[in-house]
């Protein structure tokens, strides 16, 4: 790509190393540690599904059940395996048996540890196979039945009940919706389990469970395969359970998913030593699967202003980037985030709003950036927010965005209906054809306040990151340079979940899916 911005190559690059430094601190810290999070994904992905009769899911009685007795710093695979070995049973029926305290996984005789690794090895290499399996369905499903262009039109539904949800997303496919994105449950993040089954009630959005996948991404074929294209299936691993959705996404074959490192510390105030481990493995799991992962910078602009605190969103899609590299994420499937947030008053915004975006395609531009529209100025004035929705959507095709959550012109009154969609859908393909290379025929007046904007930002954030790579991440977490929100290293939600891993620990997965596509 042909730089407008004539930006400093040498910072970038300098931004870059920093950021690097800052992940490889941080990688010390996630290469010593599980959590239970992280296990109970493990269990999962050994076949360990469904509830109890008290329904608690499996996966957390048998994790929990290894943590009280004081096994869990060698990993759920290791105990699951000595007691393959032992009894001849299946992960599934071992979790059965532990739930109504018929085993006691501690209790059971250590066998050798060829054969748990060997016993354990065959499982997750069936699984690995499955998720791989899904992935290549997907790539055969686009090149067989095509998809949409750039950018993606992507809209959510929200309506608590996951049979509404079906029909509303086949009908926005049917309307041009590229990805469809299931809005969670409000304050799902902070369950430290995932419900089971197909839901019909929730808050704000409904349930991410794994059979809610399995309906959603049924209904997604079958309408792309109705209107000639592929429809991407998106929902949210971030949270208390961040790895244990992205491996549920994994086996439905979910194509998109929100994964931030640090939005759950910021925003839903989880413990910053959990969401680090957390994150990790959730994003080795997407990497493997093919996954696109969605960060969430949007979401710093909805508590600090987009023009004095434009340099953190870059900071942070820096580290991203670099936490993504680590867990074997290409840069074909890092969904960095930013968004159209300045607000309307201020003169030449969009001018500003502009030079961000083309920022963020020129230092990342094999990322399928995901841009978000705007909310935090949106008053219930369904015109003016329709003219907002009708900037931001010029500004993504001027700058050649990917992934274009489309603004709702009733943002602010209520959550999107139908039709609100189906004006939302019409406002972007109008734009989007009217103007569909008009970033290629315009430049950017050398030294103007679209460069000198762009200049200042990536000055600015450069800078940060130098200062983060000196003090540490947790450090700077702590002192609220993100966001303006404070949290402390050893606060939040989840920390008791966190363990140090002893020399014996055992989890195949990692080293099965690390690399992406590997």
């Amino acid at each position: 790509m042909q730089s407008k911005l004539n930006l400093d190559k040498g910072l970038i690059e300098k931004a870059r190393n920093s950021a690097a430094n800052i992940a490889k601190d941080i990688q010390g810290f996630i290469d010593k540690h599980t959590t239970v999070t992280v296990e109970r994904t493990v269990a999962r992905l050994l076949g360990v599904d469904g509830i109890d009769d008290i329904e608690r899911p499996l996966p957390n009685v048998i994790v929990d059940h290894i943590k009280e007795e004081g096994g869990l710093s060698r990993g759920v695979a290791y105990w699951i395996g000595n007691a393959i070995v032992n009894t001849g049973k299946t992960p599934q029926e071992i979790a059965e048996e532990v739930s109504i305290s018929e085993l006691n996984l501690m209790k059971l005789p250590i066998a050798d540890e060829g054969r748990i690794k060997e016993e354990i090895e065959k499982l997750a290499l069936e699984m690995v196979r499955r998720i791989k399996k899904n992935r290549e369905e997907r790539e055969s499903f686009i090149e067989n039945i095509g998809e949409g262009a750039k950018p993606y039109l992507y809209v959510i539904v929200a309506t608590g009940n996951i049979y509404e949800d079906v029909l509303q997303a086949q009908a926005a496919a049917r309307q041009g919706a590229d990805i469809i994105a299931v809005i969670r449950t409000t304050a799902q993040s902070l369950l430290d389990y995932v419900p089971y089954g197909a839901t019909t009630e929730g808050f704000g959005g409904t349930y991410a469970t794994q059979e809610n996948f399995r309906l959603m991404r049924k209904a997604l074929d079958e309408v792309g395969e109705e209107v000639g294209r592929y429809i991407r299936l998106c929902n949210y691993c971030s949270g208390l359970c961040m790895p244990e959705i992205a491996a549920m996404g994994a086996m439905e074959r979910l194509d998109v998913m929100l994964n931030d490192a640090l939005y759950g510390i910021l925003f839903r105030d989880i413990n910053m030593q959990r969401t680090l481990v957390d994150q990790y493995f959730s994003r080795v799991i997407n990497g493997f699967a093919g996954i696109i992962i969605n960060t969430g910078e949007d979401n710093y602009l909805t508590t600090a202003d987009a023009v004095e605190e434009a340099h953190t969103v870059l900071a942070s899609q820096f580290i991203n980037e670099q936490f993504a590299l680590k867990a074997g994420i290409p840069e074909e499937q890092m969904g960095l985030g930013h968004a159209f947030e300045m607000n309307p008053s201020i003169e030449n915004g969009f001018l500003l709003e502009l030079a961000q975006a083309q920022m963020a395609k020129e230092i990342f531009p094999n990322a399928p950036l995901k841009y978000m529209p705007p909310t935090k100025f949106k008053t219930g004035d369904i015109f003016k927010g329709h003219i907002q929705d009708t900037l931001f959507n010029m500004v993504s095709i001027m700058t050649g965005q990917s992934l274009q959550l489309l603004g709702m012109l009733t943002e602010a009154i209520h959550t999107p209906f139908l039709h609100d969609r189906a004006l939302s859908i019409e406002n972007a393909k109008y734009i989007f054809g009217n103007m569909r290379n008009l970033g290629d025929e315009i430049s950017f007046k050398e030294g103007g306040i679209i460069q000198s904007r762009a200049h200042e930002v990536l000055e600015n954030a450069a800078t940060m990151i130098e200062e983060i790579e000196k003090e540490g991440l947790f450090s700077t977490i702590e002192q609220g340079k993100f966001a303006g929100v404070k949290r402390a290293f050893d606060g939040g939600k989840g920390l008791d979940g966190v363990v140090v891993k002893e020399d014996r620990y055992l989890n195949p997965f990692m080293d099965l899916m690390l690399g992406g596509a590997r």
